[in-house]
């Protein structure tokens, strides 16, 4: 009963700690997305611009997010990293669907933002 419970409780701590580092994923999200906003208002960025604003932001934020649960787990880092960039783009997918009731662009931009997300987290948990 003992492993049980030892099992459960680390679990639950890794859990935590993925919310944390989602949390932190988001924070930086939302201010890179901020700073892109108020660059286009003020300086009227181009489209190509604001799209590599936007690939800018997916990598940085889930980096971010890969870092924050490398340090907290500690072991399996690029793993830990790895998974955090997926649960990210996995909760920006439903948030997308959530808003839009569909899957907005073609599906090799959503390959590659899944790679991108995926690899930003991994290289955050790697440099932990």
């Amino acid at each position: 009963m003992e492993k049980k419970a030892a099992g459960r409780r680390g679990i639950e701590q890794a859990a935590v700690h993925m919310v944390k580092a989602l949390l932190c994923a988001y924070v930086v999200t939302g201010v890179m997305l901020l700073v892109l906003t108020l660059l286009l208002y003020k300086m009227g960025l181009s489209e190509e611009n604001v799209n590599a604003g936007i690939i800018l932001t997916y990598v940085i934020s889930t980096f971010s997010g890969g870092f924050v649960i490398g340090k907290l787990m500690g072991r399996r880092k690029f793993l830990w990293g790895l998974f955090a960039g997926v649960l990210y783009f996995v909760l920006l997918l439903l948030i997308s669907l959530g808003v839009y009731h569909s899957l907005q662009g073609a599906m090799m931009n959503l390959l590659t933002t899944f790679f991108l997300c995926a690899g930003g987290g991994m290289l955050g948990g790697m440099v932990s």
